[in-house]
């Protein structure tokens, strides 16, 4: 329901395809223009589960327009999965807002690491880690399922430590994945090709192995399609 994100990820998917299609300038992502005849639909049943948002995150800019389209698609019956790198406040409205509907709602929070200075390089105007973390704990405390995704993986030689420290507040999943596609992320200066070259060097094989090691007995741990193919 919105064309944009404020939170700016070096990585983002959506924006590197709204640019090439012409959809946006690059310089416009950031607005976060919200697209009312979306929100304005009537939303029915789809079977299966709905991902939502999957093109933009929820920030406090948007976030009324998307809980009007989650309000629609929860009242039609439908599983919602919320992907967000959560901001606390949106967070803890939506738990207010669909709390009957909590047994149809699975929370997803991106959390890559929990060093903020990688954080704040990556995704700009997201969260700090400590926000994030306190968004999965409340939603969590408040009775709704919840998952982790540590995809992009943006601190391999910590992770174990990341899963350790999220694990009491999952009751479903944390997902593991790599950075994709990093020849397809703009080089906009040298602090930015350094930084890919660090992520490629930390992605190697011997390190994804060593990481699937130490996590595989983990029924909580779940593994990204990139990983997979590595460890076979």
């Amino acid at each position: 329901c919105c064309t944009g994100c404020s939170h700016l990820c070096l990585y983002c998917y959506a924006r590197e395809m709204a640019v090439r299609f012409g959809q946006v300038k690059p310089d416009e992502w950031k607005e976060e223009r919200i697209r009312w005849d979306d929100v304005r639909k009537k939303r029915g049943y789809i079977d299966g589960t709905v991902m939502f948002p999957s093109s933009h995150d929820i920030t406090h800019r948007n976030l009324l327009p998307c809980m009007i389209v989650m309000g629609k698609l929860l009242k039609a019956g439908n599983r919602v999965l919320v992907v967000s790198k959560p901001h606390l406040e949106c967070i803890a409205a939506i738990c207010r807002a669909f709390h009957e509907y909590r047994s149809q709602i699975l929370f997803r929070f991106t959390i890559g690491a929990q060093d903020n200075d990688l954080l704040s390089f990556w995704e700009p105007n997201a969260p700090r880690y400590e926000e994030r973390r306190e968004a999965l704990a409340h939603a969590f405390h408040e009775g709704f399922e919840t998952s982790v995704s540590v995809e992009p993986m943006l601190d391999p030689d910590h992770i174990e430590d990341l899963v350790h420290e999220l694990m009491p507040y999952v009751t479903n999943a944390i997902w593991i994945g790599l950075m994709n596609h990093l020849r397809r992320i703009k080089v906009e200066n040298e602090a930015v090709k350094d930084a890919l070259q660090k992520i490629d060097e930390k992605q190697s094989v011997e390190r994804i192995i060593a990481i699937y090691q130490s996590l595989k007995d983990s029924p909580k741990i779940k593994w990204k399609h990139h990983i997979k193919k590595i460890v076979g």
